[in-house]
């Protein structure tokens, strides 16, 4: 399967999750930009999420972990791309999964006014396509948790 693939076609593989929000392109930046707003919507609501470092500047890391009961999955990674509120980049090590290899998550912010298509694209070619169905599975998981955290933000 990947091993009939070029090196470059590996690398597009993934998916992708289209989302609107009901709320401004700003308060989506902020969810997955903001530690406190990260951790809350990240892993779902069924994991605590204690986010160690997040440096939002090209080259910048970021450190978390999520914890379910007495399991425990360490994240890291490195922003490759920043532009403010409309792109964000970041490549991701889940060490479970992944070894040593990374994974990029591209988030793109449409402003539609008063909401937002949020685009999500993970991508990198290091999973099988079962993986992958299951991370998109998960990853739409967590978009779920931030679409209530972001009624929450509009509430207030």
């Amino acid at each position: 399967m990947t091993d009939e693939l070029t090196p470059e076609q590996n690398a597009e593989r993934g998916y992708t999750i289209t989302r609107v929000f009901d709320a401004p392109r700003q308060l989506v930046w902020e969810a997955i930009t903001r530690p406190d707003q990260f951790a809350v919507w990240f892993g779902t609501d069924q994991a605590q999420v204690e986010v160690a470092e997040m440096d939002v500047r090209p080259g910048g890391a970021w450190r978390l972990k999520m914890v379910w009961g007495e399991k425990e999955m360490p994240w890291s990674g490195q922003y490759r791309e920043v532009v403010e509120p409309e792109r964000l980049v970041l490549a991701f090590i889940d060490a479970d999964h992944l070894g040593e290899e990374f994974e990029l998550f591209t988030f793109t912010l449409n402003d539609l006014g008063d909401k937002t298509e949020l685009v999500l694209r993970q991508s990198g070619g290091h999973l099988t396509d079962e993986q992958y169905d299951e991370a998109k599975e998960g990853t739409a998981g967590f978009l779920d948790t931030m679409a209530d955290l972001l009624a929450k933000k509009q509430e207030q």
